[in-house]
């Protein structure tokens, strides 16, 4: 079809929080806490599940509430934790879908770097995005926005 096209794009966002490694990396390791930052917001949620292990899986879904530029539609998201080193590195796997179609797959990986103020945070999401030209910027606006939720979160 005319209309299909594949979209390869990296992008690396970093981040200081003020909270040694030990705690940002908790942030993504304990199911409630990163149900919190994560998973809740401007949408209803159906499914958070998460099994944090190597090999285990993140399943999430939701649909866009009204007044959403896409209200109504789903969004389904299921990750497998690939590699975990506690208070380093986790990387994962995720391919995420809108309305049942994949729109998404991806490697992620979150890096925890001690630092004099704290903890850095090196985020890299390499992708291939699926008959969806405008997701590489979407999904880097909506991991920055994480980031800021995230950094709230750490400071409660």
């Amino acid at each position: 079809m005319a209309d299909q096209v594949t979209i390869h794009s990296t992008f690396v966002i970093e981040r200081n929080y003020p909270q040694p490694p030990e705690r940002v990396f908790a942030a993504f390791a304990q199911p409630a806490r990163k149900r919190r930052w994560y998973a809740e917001g401007d949408h209803e949620i159906q499914e958070f599940e998460m099994e944090f292990r190597v090999g285990g899986t993140e399943r999430f879904s939701y649909r866009f509430k009204a007044g959403h530029p896409i209200a109504g539609s789903a969004i389904a998201n299921e990750s497998k934790f690939q590699d975990i080193v506690p208070e380093k590195r986790i990387v994962t796997t995720t391919r995420m879908s809108l309305n049942e179609k994949p729109i998404l797959v991806a490697v992620l990986t979150l890096e925890f770097v001690p630092s004099a103020t704290g903890t850095d945070l090196v985020f890299t999401n390499q992708g291939t995005y699926i008959d969806w030209p405008d997701g590489p910027g979407m999904i880097e606006h909506g991991w920055r926005a994480l980031f800021d939720r995230l950094g709230k979160e750490l400071a409660s």
